[in-house]
């Protein structure tokens, strides 16, 4: 594990352990912070780098990645602009960890699934595959533009019973992802808000078929 202090935000890095692999930017949900995933990219893709930084908008003590003005109701100026942060950091990673820019995968849970989906509508390119679980729909009320996302792979893991992030926010993003021409798997589960084993498994072998 390394970190390099100037990159902009406070992050760890695990350098592939299996060359050729996938580097797995991975985005936390509110409260956690830079270790929390780890474990989560390890079961995900087995020797793949992992980069994981943490957000900068504390929210009463706990760490998100972008503002909300209330529960579900987000701040979406902020939004725009942690995800153009986001990308700046990445970028900068990318030269001082000698990253493949095309081996980028952001894996995202929650408010890190969230700016992870808006790095995608907002920023087309970065990450060229996406693990989203648990997300909503980023920019709400408004239209995202349309970019190309052709190419882009995303898998989506969404509980119906959610109720943090409904299943209705889930499909709309899902739909958003698609008619800019991603390839996009919506997983619904039964549950709540949270990543089950089934899941994981699934997104697991996505991933799989993602770096082959």
């Amino acid at each position: 594990m390394s970190t390099v202090a100037d990159l902009g935000f406070e992050h760890v890095f695990h350098p592939a352990a299996t060359p050729g692999g996938p580097t797995l930017v991975l985005l936390h949900g509110t409260g956690a912070d830079e270790h929390d995933l780890i474990g989560l990219g390890q079961l995900l893709a087995p020797g793949a780098a992992l980069l994981s930084p943490r957000g900068k908008v504390n929210e009463h003590g706990a760490n998100r990645w972008f503002r909300r003005l209330r529960e579900g109701v987000f701040d979406v100026d902020d939004v725009i602009d942690r995800s153009g942060e986001l990308v700046e950091f990445v970028e900068a990673a990318t030269v001082a960890y000698g990253i493949d820019p095309a081996g980028r995968v952001a894996v995202g849970f929650s408010n890190g699934a969230n700016i992870a989906a808006a790095t995608l509508l907002l920023h087309p390119g970065v990450f060229g595959a996406a693990a989203l679980f648990a997300a909503a729909a980023p920019l709400q009320d408004r239209e995202p533009r349309q970019v190309d996302l052709s190419g882009t792979r995303v898998f989506m893991g969404a509980g119906v019973a959610d109720p943090i992030t409904t299943i209705d926010q889930a499909r709309l993003l899902a739909e958003q992802l698609r008619q800019r021409s991603a390839d996009v798997r919506l997983r619904e589960h039964p549950g709540g808000h949270a990543l089950p084993a089934a899941v994981l498994d699934e997104a697991r072998q996505w991933l799989g078929e993602t770096a082959a």
